[in-house]
């Protein structure tokens, strides 16, 4: 397996100095279709979570989703982030004490279990490892780690995930364009380059979509969609598109404004799926719940914001969503839990 930093080859198994005052670190990372986050942070000696929190250093890196890459290349682009993380803070594995993975992807024990016998390679016998959807750790990141409420992530891709006080758990949505996440930046823009399409072959209506996609994209006619589209179907390339979408929504254009109202429809019936589920409210729906909001999709917009209007979908039948934008990123949110899953077994062990 090559090892990364920088952008070239280096061996993971390197040993760099210790951080300068010996601190023992937790790493926390968020792996989703677009990018993939890694955060070194300090380790909290107290119960309390320490303000501000001691972040070391962050590292970035492309895709982690084997659904979208592959398991060889989604390995590669976790090894990189961490070994990148962990030289930044002038740590080594040696300081680590847990690892909480959050990847987009992870949808199944299996997945689970194959990732961490893969990080078990990596790190020394002491360090705790955590496997998670990354959907947990964008929850976190509005909870401060506390696993409790809905999270709606809304990027490249979407997913809804509920956890109860008690951990029971529920999901909706996250299976990927091909299985319908039709609220995901994939979904929109997908169904704005079929709009495109139809409008061009009489099977629809005429739409702005047409020419400032075609701008956009640096074509000379609709004809070269098809072309465009299928000579690099990534998730994210396609997903890029979603702010032409929403431009001509907020123009007036009907075919755009239908396309998003849709993908509204979508992402609040994926929440109330889960709040229903998990029983997270009362039946009138007005007991309190967390309703965590992350992604690109749902972020505020001057005309169109497809936030606002999926909170105040779900408002409609449950008044009590307590909607919450996260303060941290979703990495910050997995190196919370790393540490609250660390604090746990800790108590359990000294009980035991």
């Amino acid at each position: 397996m090559k090892r990364y930093r920088n952008g070239e080859i280096w061996d993971f198994e390197v040993e760099m100095p210790l951080t300068p005052d010996g601190s023992e670190v937790i790493l926390g990372l968020d792996g989703g279709t677009t990018s993939t986050v890694c955060i070194c942070m300090a380790m909290p000696y107290f119960n309390e979570v320490p303000d501000p929190l001691p972040v070391l250093a962050r590292a970035v890196a492309g895709c982690s989703n084997h659904n979208s890459v592959g398991e060889t290349a989604a390995r590669e682009t976790l090894e990189k982030v961490m070994a990148e993380a962990l030289f930044k803070s002038g740590s080594n594995r040696s300081a680590v004490q847990a690892v909480c993975l959050a990847v987009s992807g992870v949808n199944h024990p299996t997945d689970e279990q194959r990732i961490l016998n893969w990080l078990r390679d990596i790190f020394p016998s002491h360090v705790k490892l955590y496997v998670q959807n990354d959907a947990v750790a964008a929850l976190a990141s509005g909870t401060m780690g506390k696993l409790h409420g809905c999270v709606l992530i809304a990027g490249t891709g979407t997913i809804a995930y509920g956890f109860t006080e008690d951990g029971r758990q529920a999901r909706a949505a996250g299976a990927g364009p091909v299985l319908g996440d039709w609220g995901s930046g994939y979904g929109i823009a997908a169904q704005a380059l079929t709009a495109v399409v139809k409008a061009h072959d009489g099977r629809g209506p005429q739409t702005m979509l047409t020419s400032s996609i075609i701008q956009k994209l640096g074509l000379s006619s609709p004809d070269e969609v098809i072309g465009w589209t299928y000579a690099d179907p990534s998730w994210a390339r396609i997903a890029a598109l979603v702010p032409v979408v929403v431009s001509c929504a907020e123009a007036g254009d009907e075919v755009a404004n239908r396309i998003l109202q849709d993908s509204v429809q979508e992402l609040a019936a994926s929440v109330k799926a889960v709040v229903q589920r998990l029983g997270l409210s009362s039946e009138d729906g007005r007991d309190s719940f967390p309703l965590v909001m992350v992604g690109g999709v749902l972020e505020a917009n001057k005309g169109w914001d497809i936030g606002k209007e999926v909170i105040n979908c779900i408002s409609k039948d449950f008044p009590g969503a307590r909607p919450i934008r996260p303060k941290v990123e979703p990495a910050v949110g997995a190196a919370m839990l790393a540490w609250n899953f660390l604090l746990k077994e800790t108590k359990g062990n000294v009980k035991s």
